[in-house]
């Protein structure tokens, strides 16, 4: 058996470990030997100081060398056992539950010195330690520091740190991965040694090359995933679109704003790929309200007018009739858009499904209903995938596969990132973004508001529903909750109504979705003035007259989060609106998002804040296919190594290195299952 066979090893072919103890790992997802080196303890318990009974706290655990002067063995059964030890600042009582008096006194013999460990108690105005958990006249079998492992019900710490310590007595060592560069940065060190440093009690409080090392491989697997995903699409070979800035000049007259330079350069960027003979794998990403749509319809200008088919595929169906209704106002009349969602008429559907295998529909604009296996497409030459953030590398490389080698793909994201995660979750993936909005477009102004201040909110909305404005209401719950005090979204809409009568619509998650898309074309419409809501309006709909948003219990949303839903407003040339109602006695933490939220609209500087108060796993409440994988590397914290990473890969590329060399660390990392299956 060799090293990576080994470590890929059942959980249950360690020797002490039964069907039993196997499936109390497999409880905390330890499947194998290499998953075991990854549950790393949760704490450490330092034993390696003596302290002397009068530097003693309550509550630790502590080390005490102490001197046994006295027995104290009640009759009276139940009553625990005592011995009084002292030092030469004070006394403490090593008290004993449901142990005998024999056992005692053989491990706290009279007049000798014993080193106690345990955790120090206070009664009776005196120091105690109840049942000790070390013993000894051996100082060094005690003074040591101990890790504590998060550990499921019938695992104990002993038990644990014994299966722990053989697996690492027994790592193998492995063929080295990394160039001699890449490794003379960590200072040589191997991954078996720096696995070993990593599980060493005394550098719980350090790091070094041990721990840099180990968090490169993790992001350098991630990368050359990516890297051998963008280098097979990039090797297939496609018809190129035929390019005339004609088409392209009468759409940009028709729009009644000048796009922004990073629009063009966007558009630029994409129209080479779609003109090479190299296929399209393109990430367009952008802050809410930069006018990503536009690019992409744009976009796909060349490829109809090159007699092929292009699908642009919304998340939701409301969204989808948004860009169906651009598309017609922007396109000339003899390119012929459908659009296929859901609900869409079997009578109309068996029509569209006819014409588009016929290739007589240029524009297909829907939702999933696109990609069913039932639609079949004469000549399709790009797809469009808006606000798909949670289509993972697997996703998105079938989707490619299954468009055909002569189909470019563009997917695109209102979720700014930084770039350290844009490397990690669209790394498979060319990437164009646009940061600048619209010259016309006004800043959302916001203000933070004590919710005390309900009826100053109340006034300020009823001026704004006057001025022909119309306002988002957002709430954290649908039904009033005894444990958390958050204003429900349900209670909101009862009192609202009370005073704007049925001008007000109530959204939330719990609803179905025809009767969320109704509430939302009432909106749309404007046959309603207010939807009070929970966060379910993220996603990127226009409701040119929504100018103001209102968001309760601000301090419970991240920061992102809140971000996202203050994009909702200010889509039009009206000033817009964003008041964040808080409770008193907000946190240190709440209060730096509200600043932070006041100070900016950026979102690439609001995503980095995000991710520094809160950690990139649950940006926008999603943990994104890669980023799960990680254990140790974090895009903030370990940012510089992500460039380094990214650098090694470009690298490797330039001269096409054979990815054998790192099959290891692929398979180690769960990435060759990956590597295998799409590629």
């Amino acid at each position: 058996m060799n090293g990576i066979e080994y470590l890929l090893t059942n959980i249950n072919n360690i020797s002490g470990i039964g069907t039993k103890t196997a499936s109390l790992f497999k409880k905390k997802n330890i499947n194998t030997i290499f998953d075991l080196l990854w549950n790393l303890p949760r704490d450490f318990i330092d034993r390696s100081s003596i302290i002397k009974v009068n530097e003693l706290e309550i509550g630790k655990v502590q080390t005490l060398k102490v001197l046994v002067k006295k027995y104290n063995f009640p009759r009276i059964r139940n009553l625990p056992n005592k011995v009084i030890c002292e030092d030469d600042t004070g006394t403490i009582d090593c008290v004993f539950f449901n142990s005998y008096e024999a056992y005692i006194r053989k491990i706290l013999p009279l007049n000798h010195e014993i080193i106690i460990s345990g955790k120090i108690n206070f009664f009776n105005k005196k120091y105690q330690i109840v049942n000790p958990t070390h013993i000894s006249t051996d100082e060094n079998s005690i003074r040591k520091v101990q890790p504590k492992y998060s550990l499921t019900d019938g695992l104990n710490e002993k038990k644990y740190q014994k299966i722990i310590n053989s697996v690492l007595k027994n790592l193998p060592d492995l063929d080295e991965w990394l160039s001699k560069d890449i490794l003379k940065r960590f200072n040589n060190i191997t991954w078996k040694n720096s696995i070993l440093e990593l599980h060493d009690s005394k550098n719980y409080k350090k790091k070094g090359n041990f721990l840099n090392r180990l968090i490169f491989d993790e992001i350098l697997s991630n990368f050359l995933i990516s890297s051998s995903i963008r280098s097979k699409i990039k090797k297939i070979k496609k018809t190129k679109k035929v390019f005339d800035n004609k088409p392209i000049n009468s759409v940009l007259k028709r729009v009644n704003f000048k796009l922004t330079n990073d629009q063009h350069d966007a558009i630029h960027q994409i129209n080479n790929d779609l003109r090479s003979e190299r296929k399209m794998f393109r990430l367009l990403q952008g802050d809410v309200g930069s006018g990503k749509t536009i690019v992409s319809l744009i976009s796909s200008l060349n490829v109809i007018y090159s007699k092929f088919q292009v699908a642009f595929m919304a998340p939701t169906e409301i969204l989808a009739r948004q860009h169906y209704k651009l598309a017609l106002k922007l396109f000339d009349a003899h390119i012929n858009i459908k659009i296929l969602t859901g609900k869409t008429e079997f009578k109309e559907r068996k029509e569209i499904l006819k014409s588009l295998s016929e290739g007589k529909i240029d524009l297909l604009i829907g939702t999933h209903a696109l990609f069913q296996d039932k639609v079949k497409y004469n000549k399709l030459g790009l797809i469009i995938i808006d606000e798909q953030h949670k289509f993972g590398v697997k996703q998105r490389k079938k989707l490619s596969d299954k468009a055909g080698r002569n189909c470019d793909v563009l997917v695109m994201s209102a979720t700014p990132i930084p770039r350290t995660m844009i490397m990690t979750i669209y790394g498979d993936m060319d990437t164009s973004i646009i940061k600048s909005k619209p010259k016309d477009r006004k800043e959302i102004k916001t203000y933070s508001k004590n919710d005390r201040n309900i009826d100053e909110i109340i006034k300020f909305v009823q001026k704004n529903i006057k001025n022909k404005n119309q306002i988002f209401w957002v709430c954290p719950l649908i039904e009033e909750s005894k444990k958390v005090d958050h204003q429900s979204s349900v209670k909101r809409y009862e009192s609202l109504k009370k005073i704007f009568k049925n001008r007000v619509g109530l959204l939330h998650g719990a609803l179905e979705k025809d009767q969320k898309d109704k509430i939302l074309l009432k909106f749309l419409n404007h046959e309603i003035d207010i939807i009070v809501s929970t966060t379910v309006i993220e996603v990127g709909i226009d409701f040119p007259n929504a100018n103001v948003i209102i968001i309760e219990n601000a301090n419970k949303f991240g920061l992102s989060q809140l971000h996202q839903l203050r994009g909702r407003v200010g889509r039009g040339t009206k000033e817009a609106f964003c008041i964040l109602m808080f409770k008193t006695n907000l946190s240190e933490n709440a209060k730096k998002r509200i600043k932070i939220l006041k100070s900016t609209n950026d979102g690439f500087k609001i995503s980095e804040e995000d991710m520094k108060l809160r950690g990139y796993g649950d940006l926008l409440g999603f943990k994104q296919s890669g980023l799960k994988n990680f254990r140790l590397a974090d895009p903030i914290q370990n940012e510089d190594l992500f460039f380094l990473a990214e650098k090694e890969v470009k690298k490797i590329e330039i001269e096409n290195k054979n990815l054998n060399k790192y099959h290891s660390l692929l398979k180690l990392y769960d990435r060759a299952d990956i590597l295998n299956d799409i590629i």
